[in-house]
């Protein structure tokens, strides 16, 4: 998890304005351990209030100029469909990292997965990438076997640098 979110009732709500949209603590110098460690950092995101009419794509788009100037990301994929239109880049379904993969030469068995939520860890473990699950305690369900569980994006890095 790389922002903050809204948490009302258990349940994460992504940021609706540029201006909310704020970096979790550590993650801007998590981001740069890994990319000074020479990974590829890949940011892969369900967006579906773009899809739901709740935000627009010009919005979202401003909150991830935001991201891209403030983190040294090498690429940013993102599903901007709702919950029910069945397309092959939202995740739990692993689109954005296959096509990421295919774009980058990025070799998912040697990669790492690392988010918040259950379809995070499912999208990873489809294409065989080592999975982070950040547990941030929300009230829905929890991924069955993450390969670790943390408490945070720079606790994840933390693992990562340590299995390299």
């Amino acid at each position: 998890m790389i922002n903050r979110c809204e948490v009302r009732q258990g349940k994460p709500y992504a940021p609706r304005a540029v201006e909310e949209f704020r970096f979790l603590p550590g993650v801007p110098a998590a981001v740069r351990a890994l990319k000074s460690a020479g990974l590829l950092v890949v940011v892969v995101t369900n967006q579906p209030d773009i899809g739901n009419g709740l935000v627009s794509k010009s919005i979202v788009a401003a909150m991830h100029d935001k991201l891209r100037s403030a983190l040294p990301v090498d690429d940013l994929r993102v599903c901007p469909h709702s919950q029910s239109a069945g397309c092959d880049c939202r995740k739990p379904k692993p689109g954005m990292l296959i096509d990421a993969a295919r774009d980058l030469n990025i070799d998912l068995k040697r990669s790492f997965m690392v988010g918040d939520r259950s379809g995070d860890i499912v999208a990873g473990e489809a294409v065989g990438c080592y999975t982070l699950f950040i547990d941030r305690r929300y009230t829905e369900p929890r991924p069955k076997q993450p390969d670790q569980r943390v408490r945070s994006l720079p606790s994840a890095v933390k693992t990562i640098l340590s299995l390299l």
